[in-house]
């Protein structure tokens, strides 16, 4: 009865306890950072509508407030850039690697919340044989009973459980750096497989602007190849010099000379293209993309810049490590603080042929309060605030370089129309002063100098207006990566 007393005062004692110490629990709570309070990206104004140009790649773009698509990437409506990007994403071993650290992250996650949410349980048994000596007792009736039981078969079976009480939030803060470090690798997740589709969006556009090169400087090489040939036999019959014809074939061969750089960089780019695929470049049949065959989107979408920081994936795994930061400041301050544990051990005894079996119970609580530690723990605080200061830094900054990625591309779409418009002139007055000009040096109205000079003028020309076509599907593309890609869109997997 007394012991029943004991145990009674001893649960209220500890109840109490409770009471009083969860009212002292420390650390910080976590507030969401504010959305910027920007309300446009770039400083000046853009127009509703960017400049057409009567070419590939020429259409006009207008803005649009709309959601963007998890599969934006077919607003290009090309069916094989779409396969290639949808292929990628289930075999591109740099996101299996970033799955595993999440798959990690997870698990990590889910261990360290089943450790804090049971009591850990452990079975004990022992059985053990002892045997002694009968001489030594005075007894000779007691030497007789023992020698008749000996040796003794002694067993033991247990079982241990004990909790630890997250009085001053320790646990709940561990729990907490652990659930952000998990979305930290979530975000890194969407954000690498946002740069995957984009790189390949942005591979195939430069395959295609490449291999338009290499068309038009065939087909320029081609010219020079026919007024080679009408010059030589000019010189056969006297027309020309010889100096015209050395002159001529020189520009032909520097015209050729740029051919091999220019397959060059298209193999290499078929070689980039089969590695963000998983595969060898020696493995895998790609097919060839053609500026003809790709859709510049007319309606680019556009959110607010207070909506981007819950959009980009790179600014949301910013603010995990930022609230992972903030948990690791909240267990630096549970650790100046006593940790206490419960514990009970129940179980049975049993002595052969003396005692067949008895039950005993063992409860108890430690305190561990950290002593002579005081100036080591205040130091691992004042690093912990420290390293979340540093955390809200990284994150304005990621903030601000993603406001400032829109408003360049935004920037950039509106110059490539403009700067294809103008080429497209260039190249357009580039060919007729040309065509003008072989027709008057047939007939001996100008120098040969002056037919070269039309000559590199029409090929540059040409090449330029390539190039401004190209960096209108390239910065379409980049505008969908700087907005986050919508991944945030994307229908949840089926089971």
């Amino acid at each position: 009865m007394n012991g029943h007393r004991c145990n009674v005062l001893q649960a209220a004692f500890v109840v109490s306890f409770l009471v009083v110490a969860i009212g002292c629990a420390v650390g910080p709570t976590y507030h969401p950072p504010q959305a910027p309070d920007a309300t446009r990206f770039p400083a000046e104004p853009l127009p509703d509508n960017t400049v057409a140009t009567d070419t590939t790649g020429g259409q006009a773009q207008r803005f649009v407030a709309r959601d963007i698509a998890a599969t934006w990437w077919q607003v290009f409506e090309n069916q094989e850039l779409d396969a290639l990007v949808k292929q990628a994403l289930l075999d591109s071993p740099s996101l299996a690697q970033v799955s595993a650290r999440l798959t990690q992250a997870r698990e990590e996650l889910d261990a360290r919340q089943r450790a804090a949410k049971y009591p850990q349980v452990g079975v004990g048994g022992a059985v053990n044989v002892v045997g002694a000596t009968t001489g030594g007792f005075a007894s000779n009736e007691l030497s007789q009973s023992l020698s008749s039981n000996l040796p003794l078969t002694l067993g033991l079976a247990s079982v241990d459980v004990s909790y630890s009480l997250d009085l001053f939030g320790k646990k709940r803060y561990e729990l907490e750096s652990l659930a952000a470090a998990a979305d930290y690798q979530r975000f890194q997740l969407e954000g690498s497989r946002l740069m995957l589709a984009g790189n390949i969006v942005t591979t195939a556009i430069e395959e295609a602007s490449i291999r338009e090169q290499l068309q038009r400087t065939e087909a320029i090489a081609a010219l020079q190849s026919r007024q080679v040939e009408i010059v030589e036999r000019l010189e056969t019959v006297g027309g020309v010099a010889r100096l015209e014809v050395i002159a001529q074939q020189g520009e032909l061969a520097r015209t050729r000379a740029v051919l091999p750089a220019l397959r060059q960089r298209l193999a290499q780019t078929r070689h980039r293209l089969a590695v963000y695929l998983g595969q060898a470049p020696s493995a895998v049949k790609l097919p060839s993309f053609y500026l003809k065959d790709l859709h510049l989107p007319t309606e680019l979408p556009l959110s607010l810049p207070s909506e981007l920081a819950r959009q980009r994936p790179d600014i949301l795994a910013a603010e995990a490590l930022m609230r992972a930061a903030s948990a690791r400041v909240g267990v630096a301050e549970a650790n100046r603080y006593p940790q206490i544990t419960l514990s009970g051990t129940g179980g049975a005894v049993a002595v052969s042929s003396l005692i067949s079996g008895a039950g005993f119970a063992l409860l108890g609580a430690s305190v561990a309060q950290p002593l002579f530690r005081r100036g080591q723990l205040e130091a691992e605080t004042r690093a912990a605030v420290a390293a979340f200061d540093q955390a809200q830094a990284t994150y304005r900054e990621v903030v601000l370089t993603s406001l400032q990625n829109v408003a360049d591309v935004l920037v950039a779409l509106d110059g490539d129309a403009r700067t294809l418009q103008a080429r497209k002139e260039i190249a357009d007055r580039a060919r007729e002063a040309y065509d003008i000009t072989l027709g008057r040096y047939q007939s001996g109205g100008v120098s040969l100098r002056a037919l070269l000079d039309a000559e590199r003028q029409h090929l540059s020309a040409a090449l330029d207006e390539v190039s401004a076509i190209a960096s209108r599907y390239s910065n379409s593309a980049a505008l969908f990566q700087a907005l986050g890609g919508g991944w945030w869109t994307a229908l949840p997997p089926e089971n």
